[in-house]
């Protein structure tokens, strides 16, 4: 199945939620010509959010979705279409106008070599390595990285605290992750360029899910890549090993969208949501989903009336 017919396939979800709150950092346009920054763009035939297939970027798309409807636009949220590989494409061929992204994933996405970590560098590595049609908007207070963690067993049994520990066990350890971070530089390529780590197995599991979080209980793998707003963390003791050579950059959250629907109302609505949402908030709302089980949707619209922004 190709692309298209996979999106075309997928029913959207109308979208009727909340409004949220004022403007947060970086650049406003990747355009050198100022156009999308004025507004080129045009929200008035609606937009399409697509989401990725873990809890906390559904959640942001129904965010999203929130102030944008608020704003008087029309919402439709694709969510959980699976990776950045599938969704990146998606939004230049048409099928999608927005995504909730992250700044350093989305950086060495488009560039894999590409060395800024402060936000304000990364924004405008960015604005470079960005193809043309698409822009970053400001990025969000919110953040949340890759982390690499281990049971406090493990930890112990190893003499792990560190990702450069790691590679004093070569070949024994087992990593699971999301099938992409085999191949992906905040991953096992980058552990062995930066670290020289190198892993007995790479079990192909989920992103900050139920299944690597389950391996990881159960000692099918050493080594679980998650997310560092994931809650589970902290509940089960789990040990995130440090990163001293910096592979791992900053991740706050930023709108990647199309210019053709970049117009002043989208960028204000989502400014108003960056400068809102704080990273313990973003993880409250990830836990109520996870743990608590309820619709990404049903906890972004309780968010926004709980902060009185929705009327």
């Amino acid at each position: 199945m190709n692309r298209r017919t996979l999106l075309g396939a997928l029913a959207g979800t109308a979208v009727a939620v909340p409004a949220l709150s004022s403007c947060a950092g970086g650049i406003t346009s990747l355009d050198n010509e100022g156009t999308s920054a004025a507004g080129g763009g045009s929200s008035k035939g609606g937009i399409t959010i697509g989401t990725a297939n873990f809890t906390e970027n559904q959640v942001l798309g129904h965010l999203y979705a929130a102030v944008l409807r608020a704003a008087g636009v029309k919402v439709t949220v694709r969510p959980n279409l699976g990776t950045r590989e599938i969704l990146v494409p998606a939004l230049r061929g048409g099928d999608l106008d927005l995504l909730p992204e992250y700044q350093g994933a989305l950086l060495h996405y488009l560039a894999p070599k590409a060395t800024a970590t402060e936000e304000g560098a990364m924004q405008n590595a960015l604005a470079v390595a960005l193809p043309a049609g698409l822009q970053v908007l400001p990025y969000g207070m919110a953040e949340d990285s890759d982390a690499f963690a281990v049971t406090r067993e493990t930890a112990r049994k190893y003499g792990l605290t560190s990702l450069a520990d790691l590679a004093k066990h070569n070949g024994k350890l087992i990593i699971g992750a999301a099938p992409e971070v085999k191949t992906r530089e905040v991953g096992v390529v980058g552990l062995k360029d930066v670290y020289s780590v190198e892993f007995k197995e790479f079990k192909s599991l989920d992103s900050s899910g139920p299944l690597v979080k389950g391996a990881l209980r159960k000692g099918d793998v050493d080594v679980a890549n998650l997310f560092t707003t994931d809650t589970d963390i902290q509940a089960d003791d789990w040990v995130v090993l440090t990163d001293p050579k910096n592979l791992i950059p900053g991740q706050h959250i930023v709108p990647l969208i199309a210019d053709r629907k970049a117009d002043s109302t989208v960028r204000k609505a989502l400014a108003r949501l960056g400068n809102t949402l704080t990273t313990a908030q973003l993880t409250e709302l990830n836990r109520q989903v996870d743990k608590d089980k309820k619709d990404p949707e049903d906890v972004a619209d309780a968010y926004a009336k709980q902060h009185g922004l929705a009327g």
